[in-house]
């Protein structure tokens, strides 16, 4: 018997419109909404869609940790700051739900997985994948992270120009691919990474041409990607079905019954999946990326972690424990860049039930959201917060933070469930590289930012290798 999943959000543009001014015209008769600007704004939308942060902490210098704006259709509350993020997070955190926050826009893409449930459906899927992220069993996957790293590198030359951004998302994709999932990138009969970007830049177009449907509109290009996607995983578990299942994640999520007999449907298992290929790489892909576009802007940070590595691993691929225990140069480093560019730099929800935070009454049904990108940025809580610092995350400046100040991964029991596999995916590529290379900008040249779905470089980055 099939575990039983909740119906999915509707895809419909206008059902999606008329149930969210339902939800404000009910929620506005309870009273108040925080301060902020609720009138439609065709700039403010746009604004928001092309540079968020700029709207947000704007706003957060005017009405202080909570205030409500008007972006495209509807009204959605922020909550920014430590006590915000620990409120949505840890302490209240059953005051909202994910479902049909505006996460659920990414089930077209990726299915429904962890990202997008809420509930026993959720806790069953995590509880099933979490011995697959115990610590050391991530720890072995670092051959695999270093080995794809140094394959990929072997074509690198002083002089040329390579697009990091690219180059990384199809590094992450194979070790996710390998290390997550077992399966083999050179017999997936596609490029799976590029195949991916196709279907994300899907969130970065205008918020009008992402409501068109039918033939020829970016959503039916959207269904040809996930079709690609599902062909792949689908004819996978087929043949895992037919002899092993394995012991990787798809393995387990295959086998996975619980005390009454239920398991997961074939496109249950590939909706868990492709969320966490799109999660295993994405992340991972953008993190490293501002990584180095950093390091070029500051080299003697560059020339820091290289020696450090040098010292640390000498001729050798670093192992886990190293990349972990014994370079906290490159820790303060990665640390410093996830709090510049969290890649989940919004938590989007909708609250569950009224509920009081910052002297305002928020009613039920609004969209909530937790920005991890503005709260990052705050200068009453960062001192110079705009500035790549990384002795900010030595140990006794970090334990001076207040609780819920730094949440690039979230926080509390939905914690990114591959955390640690991140973490040390983005040390490994980063300490290959550093080995042998250093990465420079074009000059001149800067960096816009994409902010839909995840943080990333618009336009890729391209660096000159040195």
């Amino acid at each position: 018997m099939p575990l039983s999943v909740p119906p999915a959000p509707t895809t419909n543009p206008l059902a999606r419109i008329r149930e969210d001014l339902g939800a404000e015209r009910r929620a506005t008769r309870s009273g108040e909404l925080p301060p902020g600007d609720k009138l439609p704004s065709i700039s403010r939308t746009e604004r928001m869609r092309r540079d968020p942060l700029s709207v947000l902490l704007a706003a957060y210098e005017e009405h202080g940790p909570v205030f409500a704006i008007r972006i495209f259709h509807a009204i959605h509350v922020f909550m920014l700051g430590p006590e915000a993020n620990r409120f949505v997070l840890v302490t209240d955190r059953d005051k909202f739900r994910w479902r049909d926050g505006s996460l659920g826009d990414l089930i077209p893409l990726i299915g429904d997985g962890l990202l997008t449930t809420d509930g026993e459906y959720h806790d069953r899927a995590r509880e099933i994948m979490l011995p697959v992220f115990h610590r050391e069993r991530i720890g072995a996957a670092a051959d695999v992270m270093s080995e794809e790293a140094q394959r990929a590198l072997e074509g690198w030359r002083p002089g040329m120009q390579v697009d990091l951004y690219d180059w990384t998302r199809h590094v992450t994709m194979r070790v996710a691919m390998r290390a997550l999932f077992g399966l083999d990138p050179d017999r997936a009969g596609v490029d799976v990474a590029a195949t991916f970007e196709r279907g994300l830049s899907f969130y970065e177009r205008e918020y009008w041409l992402q409501v068109l449907r039918g033939p020829g509109s970016p959503f039916s290009r959207l269904r040809r990607v996930r079709r690609t996607l599902d062909g792949i995983i689908l004819g996978e578990i087929s043949r895992r079905r037919q002899g092993e299942a394995g012991e990787d994640i798809l393995g387990l999520l295959i086998e996975a019954e619980d005390s009454e007999g239920n398991r997961f449907t074939d496109e249950q298992v590939r909706d868990q999946i492709l969320t966490l290929l799109f999660a295993g790489h994405d992340t991972t892909t953008s993190t490293l990326s501002f990584l180095f576009y950093e390091l070029s802007r500051h080299p003697e940070w560059s020339e820091r972690l290289a020696d450090e590595r040098d010292r640390v691993a000498g001729d050798e691929a670093p192992d886990a424990a190293q990349l972990f225990s014994e370079m906290p140069d490159l820790d303060m480093a990665v640390q410093e860049t996830l709090r510049l560019y969290p890649p989940a730099w919004i938590g989007p929800r909708r609250s569950n039930t009224e509920f009081e935070f910052g002297g305002y009454r928020i009613p039920a049904e609004l969209p909530v959201n937790y920005s991890s990108w503005a709260s990052h940025r705050l200068p009453d809580v960062f001192d110079d917060p705009h500035a790549f610092r990384p002795e900010r995350f030595a140990p006794e400046e970090k334990a001076k933070l207040p609780k819920g100040a730094y949440v690039p991964f979230g926080a509390g029991p939905r914690i990114c469930i591959g955390m640690r596999f991140g973490e040390l995916e983005i040390r490994a590529i980063a300490a290959a590289i550093l080995r042998r290379f250093r990465l420079g900008l074009e000059p001149g040249r800067g960096m816009r930012i994409r902010q839909m779905p995840t943080l990333s470089p618009r336009g890729g980055l391209p660096m000159q290798v040195l």
